[in-house]
């Protein structure tokens, strides 16, 4: 583990920038290394500097901050990254969540809540402001919300949930990829929502799983 969390602020407004800094830096444990005002600067300093963490907005030139998600995550031992944005609305949360973000919070956020978010993402948390959080359960509602698990169906949650894909859950649970699809089906009819991301964040919210992320080494 690095003595100092690493971070790279991407955000195309100075003075935000500055900013963010200026709290950042309040914190001994947190040293940023970089700034970008574009993706394409972002992903060019994540290659040089290898930050641990990237606050990245989403309104970004060039590039925009989903994207920039998108492909530092899919980098080899690639940086963790918060979103920092000005948006608070449920496609915008699940699009980062998808692209890849172990993190969202608002403009509109306390100096001591970005810097508890920072610290809580370097230890393996999903981090969601208090609205933001909100806007998912609020998504997440649906159709046959009250419906309980079965054990098994549990079980392939929390494998998703660290990350594994189908085949690979299909491996462990010693089960064909088609049962595994059939449980993740039945997630996702009583749960009332779409897809992998939202059923796991529904779970994580109610405390029946806990998602599992690397932090910096």
């Amino acid at each position: 583990m690095r003595e100092h969390i690493r971070l790279l602020l991407v955000e195309d407004h100075a003075l935000v920038r500055e900013g963010t800094r200026e709290i950042l830096e309040r914190d001994p444990r947190l040293r940023v290394v970089g700034e970008a005002e574009d993706g394409p600067a972002a992903l060019a300093l994540v290659d040089e500097l290898q930050p641990d963490i990237v606050l990245v907005d989403l309104d970004l030139p060039i590039l925009n901050g989903i994207e920039v998600i998108r492909r530092i995550r899919a980098r080899p031992n690639g940086p963790l990254a918060i979103v920092l944005s000005a948006y608070d609305d449920e496609d915008y949360v699940m699009a980062a969540l998808s692209a890849g973000a172990t993190g969202y919070l608002l403009k509109t956020a306390h100096a001591d809540e970005l810097i508890s978010a920072i610290h809580a993402a370097a230890g393996g948390e999903t981090v969601l402001q208090g609205s933001v959080g909100r806007t998912l359960l609020t998504r997440a509602q649906g159709p046959g919300q009250h419906e309980v698990l079965t054990e098994r169906e549990l079980e392939v949650l929390r494998l998703a949930a660290q990350g594994a894909r189908t085949k690979q859950i299909a491996a462990q649970l010693m089960v064909s990829s088609r049962t595994v699809e059939g449980h993740l089906t039945s997630i996702f009819n009583k749960f009332g929502v779409s897809g992998r991301t939202e059923a796991i964040m529904y779970a994580t919210a109610r405390g029946w799983i806990t998602l599992h992320r690397h932090g910096p080494q």
